[in-house]
């Protein structure tokens, strides 16, 4: 404490200054402190309570931030690669390769039988999502090709079929084909069995593609989205009757507005994460298939077909259209209305059907 009476006249003028400032600061941070807090309250518990400080402020930051990015025109999530071009990954539907690495991650998953009555297979599009890794890498079939296309995608892959094969050989779309590129843009990881050992990352998939020239921005037109979320307030369960272990469940939350998956019984997991896969919206697409031959099925994924899209807890009847025309076409999903369907903001699943599975929705 400064003692007044014994300073000279200089230091009394000095010391009535700063203590003029400091009031003036003093009152002046007092009755601007909620502005400078960005209208919000800050409240200091107890040091020893678990929570020390409530404070939304660094929230209303990411949120204004996330609103400043741009929206990913395949499932509306905000991200900054929103506007990148898409790649499309073949996945394993094996049970050998269970769990998959990075397809919780992935934006949408087509999910499609490559044997008639048989084994299915998966095509995870990525471009907000880029997992550590991805994999177990497969090989193409022909019937994912005018799929991918659809969505302007990259399309990656460890071989395939000769079906498949003669139309990327010929240029038909860009592809990255992990049988030229094994050691480098793709790498087999130790300890598992050939042909589950294939992955990749999104990293390397994007430095090959801009190394040989491909086009990186995305040109698809893009889905519709709801600008907020409606859901029931029941939850539901959807079965999806691929056969025995391929078969498919998806456990409706109404508290979270999601679906949780499953597949031959157990939770359908991450294995970089362990946590079960979940999704906003999932879109049934009824399409008829023939065996062709040997182990190779062919798909009427072009043209028209009955659909229901399931979203919110709710079930909504109307037909999937693709130009047949047109491999890049769009593929369009309407209501019974006609009108073309809006996704929930979020991860999109699309499970191709035979017209004999049966799919069963309930409400608990």
């Amino acid at each position: 404490m400064i003692e007044i009476d014994k300073l000279n006249k200089k230091q009394k003028l000095y010391a009535v200054i700063i203590a003029i400032i400091l009031i003036v600061a003093a009152i002046f941070i007092a009755g601007n402190a909620k502005n400078l807090l960005g209208g919000r309250t800050i409240t200091i518990e107890n040091e020893n309570n678990d929570e020390v400080a409530k404070n939304d402020f660094e929230n209303k930051n990411n949120e204004e931030e996330n609103e400043e990015k741009e929206r990913n025109l395949i499932n509306g999530i905000r991200c900054e690669n929103a506007k990148g071009r898409p790649f499309a990954v073949m996945l394993a539907g094996d049970l050998e390769a269970w769990p998959l690495s990075g397809i919780s991650e992935a934006d949408l998953v087509i999910e499609m039988p490559v044997v008639t009555n048989g084994i299915t297979r998966y095509m995870a599009i990525y471009v907000c999502g880029e997992p550590a890794e991805i994999g177990s890498i497969r090989s193409s079939r022909h019937d994912f090709i005018p799929l991918a296309m659809g969505f302007d995608a990259i399309y990656a892959h460890w071989g395939g079929s000769y079906h498949a094969l003669d139309k990327l050989n010929n240029k038909i779309m860009d592809n990255v084909n992990a049988l030229y590129l094994d050691g480098s843009v793709f790498y087999r990881k130790p300890g598992l069995p050939k042909p589950h050992d294939g992955f990749t990352t999104i990293k390397r998939l994007k430095e090959y593609s801009e190394r040989i020239g491909y086009r990186l921005e995305n040109e698809f037109e893009g889905y519709e989205f709801y600008d907020e979320e409606s859901p029931i307030d029941k939850n539901g369960e959807l079965s999806i009757k691929y056969p025995s272990i391929y078969k498919v469940e998806y456990k409706y939350n109404a508290e979270t507005n999601s679906y949780l998956r499953s597949k031959g019984d157990k939770e359908d997991k991450d294995k970089l994460t362990s946590e079960q896969i979940s999704t906003k919206n999932i879109v049934i697409m009824f399409a008829a298939s023939r065996q062709i031959e040997g182990q190779y099925n062919d798909m009427d994924i072009e043209g028209e077909g009955d659909a229901i899209v399931y979203q919110n807890g709710w079930e909504i009847k109307g037909k999937w259209r693709k130009d047949k025309s047109d491999m890049k076409s769009k593929l369009y999903f309407y209501n019974e209305a006609g009108e073309e369907i809006k996704f929930v903001p979020g991860k999109i699943w699309i499970q191709v059907v035979q017209p004999n599975q049966k799919v069963e929705w309930e409400i608990e």
